[in-house]
């Protein structure tokens, strides 16, 4: 798949100046948000000589923040556009396959264990009450959302047309609030949830209640192991 294709090509190239710069901003703010950071500190953590060296790679604070979220969220669009439904004549009503849902929650999981602070970054986003960053939010996410209540609404799932609002965002929460919220969870709940075994669990049971609501089959009962 998409996510998984791009993985192989980050592992085999070189990091770039560029990707560890977007690396540490992403992580920055993720934790303290927009105005939390500074540019100095951002290249400074990122090994950078002084802040005039980021400027060479982006051309302002704005501007490195909106490549962090299309970095973040272009792959995912990429992915449910590449799910094969979204291929299928626009006027069919589909039922969705199971290995599909199986194979983008797998995917997408993997890619945010990857990318664990985009799930923040997104939350603190849409929380701050920036004109700016709500608009920017919206505008990286729409992209989001229209393909997967595209394939939705292609898919023979039984939900009425002013219900696939609601579908798209509980599946959005489902997904993403489990790795946006990794630290309330540990607190709660106890114990590492990106470890292993507690992300294995998350998979199951993502395929279960995922599958529940699109109506594929997938909430029979799960297999063993991921």
């Amino acid at each position: 798949m998409a996510l998984a294709a791009a993985k192989t090509r980050r592992a085999r190239a070189p990091r770039t100046t560029r990707d560890v710069i977007l690396d540490t901003a992403e992580r920055h703010f993720a934790e303290r948000g927009f105005d939390g950071v500074s540019v100095r500190e951002i290249a400074g953590d990122a090994g950078l000589k002084n802040q005039a060296s980021l400027y060479h790679h982006f051309r302002h604070k704005r501007d490195l923040y909106e490549a962090v979220l299309s970095r973040g969220i272009d792959p995912i669009v990429a992915v449910v556009t590449a799910s094969g439904l979204s291929a299928t004549n626009d006027d069919a009503i589909v039922a969705v396959p199971r290995d599909v849902v199986t194979g983008f929650l797998d995917t997408v999981i993997d890619y945010l264990l990857e990318h664990p602070n985009l799930p923040r970054l997104l939350q603190r986003a849409a929380l701050d009450d920036s004109r700016y960053l709500r608009a920017t939010l919206g505008r990286s996410l729409k992209p989001l959302y229209a393909q997967g209540i595209k394939v939705i609404a292609k898919s023979s799932t039984g939900w009425e047309p002013d219900e696939l609002l609601h579908l798209g965002v509980g599946l959005y929460l489902l997904i993403f609030g489990y790795f946006a919220n990794t630290q309330l969870i540990a607190s709660v709940a106890g114990g590492d949830p990106l470890a292993t075994a507690a992300i294995n669990r998350q998979r199951r049971f993502l395929r279960a209640a995922i599958g529940q609501l699109l109506d594929v089959g997938a909430h029979a009962k799960p297999t063993r192991g991921r």
